[in-house]
């Protein structure tokens, strides 16, 4: 009985001693996924995003991790492959044993990921995939998927407000790229809303991905008695169209959606073609709001450029996923989707909000004015 009990000791020593040796024990730390778009045709997305989540987590650790547990991020690149972030979503889950995953940016990545996350009971979120069905479909809510920006109703309908209420422009023509969910979806809602405000669409248009001449589209509308032109679409043809468009002289004012935000708008339009130009996005550097100067300044200092929306938006996702698991009754995925249900007035770089029964945020939307090309102003506004 003595040499059984010795023995036993003897275990007990060594599991104590590896343990020691192997630095902080697995309870000590609490892991979060990053399964983003480090490569591939959308990587700046997934980079923007990832760089956002890093600063995020780097702060929450130095402030002493979650309820006392620092935080370890496992981070993989899916290569912009929806295939592929549904194998790492699993990876995730049932090898590296994350509480929550972060990404990916898209919206068709970010969709592929979710049936695995619902069957381990696992939350996903991303802080930047705007399709409308991503939290929620015609069979219901997806219970562990989670999205912080507004979706692609919202901007439409947001972006009519604007032009009815802000502008108080009553005759619109509508530019829309019908390749994509994307466009059609905005166009679909800024109708629905504009004419329900009482203003009126004169003429609606159509181009797809990868078109560059415009002018017969341009040419057919000059003629028209309409004072907003609305281009739901990406910045690779919203650039052309515009800059053809003042060619032939239409300078009434041009709406956009977050499809605008890229610095190559300015090089396909033209800085002096880029005026009276105003878009929906979900956050602007031009905002005097403590939380967003503070922001600015510590991302500056760590990555030495001036932080973009999917900059903001990672970061706040990151802030979002940690301060649910904060208020979480147990470190379960189950038990932090619950608190994530129940987050309210978050406030953050991006906006204040809560989030809905469909699991999509309630907050306002920023609208960026440009002037020859640069942004000169920028406010939020509900729809």
């Amino acid at each position: 009985m003595k040499k059984f009990f010795s023995l036993i000791l003897v275990v007990l020593i060594a599991v104590t001693f590896l343990s020691g040796c192997s630095g902080k024990p697995a309870e000590d730390v609490i892991k979060i996924g990053i399964n983003y778009e480090l490569t591939g045709n959308v990587a700046s997305y997934g980079q923007s995003s990832v760089e956002g989540i890093e600063l995020a987590i780097e702060e929450i650790n130095k402030a002493g991790g979650i309820n006392g547990k620092k935080i370890q991020a496992v981070k993989y690149d899916n290569k912009s492959d929806p295939a592929e972030a549904t194998s790492l979503a699993t990876k995730l889950i049932t090898q590296d044993k994350v509480i929550a995953i972060l990404g990916p940016a898209t919206t068709g990545a970010f969709k592929a990921t979710i049936p695995v996350a619902t069957q381990h009971k696992v939350p996903v979120a991303s802080g930047s995939t705007t399709g409308d069905d991503v939290t929620v479909d015609s069979k219901g809510v997806k219970e562990y998927a989670f999205r912080i920006c507004f979706n692609d109703s919202y901007q439409g309908t947001a972006m009519a407000n604007y032009a009815l209420k802000n502008l108080s422009k009553k005759k619109a023509v509508i530019i829309a790229d019908t390749s994509s969910d994307y466009g059609k979806g905005l166009a679909e809602n800024f109708k629905k809303t504009f004419t329900a405000g009482g203003g009126s669409i004169v003429a609606e248009e159509a181009y797809v991905k990868g078109d560059t001449d415009f002018n017969a589209i341009l040419t057919k509308i000059k003629g028209m008695d309409f004072d907003v032109i609305f281009i739901p679409g990406y910045y690779e043809e919203a650039g052309p169209i515009i800059r053809q468009a003042r060619d032939l002289g239409i300078n009434v004012p041009v709406l956009g959606a977050d499809g605008f935000d890229s610095p190559t708008l300015v090089e396909l339009a033209g800085a002096s073609a880029l005026n009276d130009i105003y878009f929906s996005n979900h956050y602007s550097s031009l905002d005097q709001d403590p939380v967003v100067v503070d922001f600015i300044k510590n991302f500056k200092a760590k990555y030495n450029k001036e932080p973009d929306a999917f900059n903001a938006l990672g970061y706040d996702l990151a802030k979002f996923i940690a301060d649910g698991i904060s208020r979480a009754d147990k470190l379960t995925g189950e038990a932090v989707k619950d608190a994530l249900e129940n987050t309210t007035s978050f406030s953050g770089v991006t906006g204040s909000f809560s989030i809905d029964e469909n699991h999509n945020t309630i907050k306002a939307i920023v609208v960026i004015k440009l002037e020859n090309g640069q942004q000169v102003s920028s406010e939020r506004v509900s729809d």
